[in-house]
């Protein structure tokens, strides 16, 4: 059975086996701080498949979610990527923030507030193609805030609803899990839920619950839930999800040389390393 690599020979008796390898990198969804904000925007959606070299080490960086904070400037979500010295660096952008005015841009945009000016951020900051994540929605005075963007779509401006945008569904485990989706509004009324791939759903007002939306989910890069008028003293708001890197690897050339322990498993004829954390693979 063909795997598609080839050997390139580098001088008398030596030589380097290349082959391809399938990645998925998802960064950090943003967090929240504030009350009454939209939701946050989920971490960048990119994958890609690359010319790996045997012998050289690959850098793999994931990226966490952005801390909830109680006021100032919402926290992004950080970046996740992967580099090498013969690879192009394939890097995702952290999720946008929200707070009580506005929305932060990033791989997908926060939501707007419920005041003032309260229109949501563009995603895909910084621009790829294909695009890495959507804009949030808008926030509406008296109501609550926007959905944050995911990875397939918009966050829903609070007059339809205020949803997170839905995240990006792929297979590249050997079955398929969504990520990347949109934190739900928070507002005065109602639970926006967060977009499928990880968002958060927001919080609707009630104050037993102290405010506060849900956090995004873990390694899918979802973005934080909103908060309502509810906030309570000393309480943060949510945090965004940490982000994922995934490498599909041809198990004919797979050399088990990693570092940051990924999770190692078996899809048909690759190995499949999911990073939850920083570190490293060797062709």
């Amino acid at each position: 059975m063909s795997f598609g690599y080839q050997v390139l020979g580098f001088g008398s008796g030596g030589g380097a086996v290349i082959y391809s390898v399938e990645m998925l990198i998802v960064a950090g969804g943003g967090g929240m701080t504030g009350y009454v904000t939209g939701g946050a925007g989920a971490g960048g959606y990119r994958t890609s498949t690359q010319d790996f070299s045997g012998g050289t080490s690959y850098t793999v960086t994931v990226g966490g979610g952005g801390a909830g904070k109680q006021g100032g400037t919402p926290n992004p979500g950080i970046a996740s990527s992967v580099a090498g010295d013969d690879i192009t660096t394939i890097e995702s952008a952290g999720g946008g923030g929200s707070q009580v005015g506005l929305g932060y841009a990033g791989g997908s945009g926060g939501g707007g507030g419920e005041s003032g000016p309260g229109e949501g951020a563009a995603g895909n900051t910084p621009s790829t193609s294909p695009s890495q994540g959507n804009a949030g929605g808008d926030g509406s005075t008296g109501v609550g805030g926007g959905g944050g963007g995911g990875a397939a779509q918009a966050g829903q401006n609070r007059s339809s609803g205020g949803n997170g945008g839905q995240g990006t569904a792929n297979s590249i485990t050997g079955s398929s899990v969504t990520y990347a989706g949109g934190g739900g509004a928070g507002g005065t009324s109602g639970s926006p839920t967060g977009g499928a791939g990880g968002g958060g759903t927001g919080s609707n007002g009630v104050p037993s619950i102290q405010g506060k939306g849900q956090d995004g989910q873990t390694n899918t890069g979802g973005g934080a839930g909103g908060g309502s008028n509810y906030i309570h003293s000393g309480v943060p708001q949510a945090a965004g999800g940490s982000g994922v890197v995934i490498l599909k690897v041809p198990t004919a050339n797979y050399s088990s040389t990693t570092t940051g322990s990924p999770t190692v498993s078996i899809s048909g004829d690759y190995t499949i390393l999911k990073y939850t954390g920083s570190g490293s693979y060797t062709g």
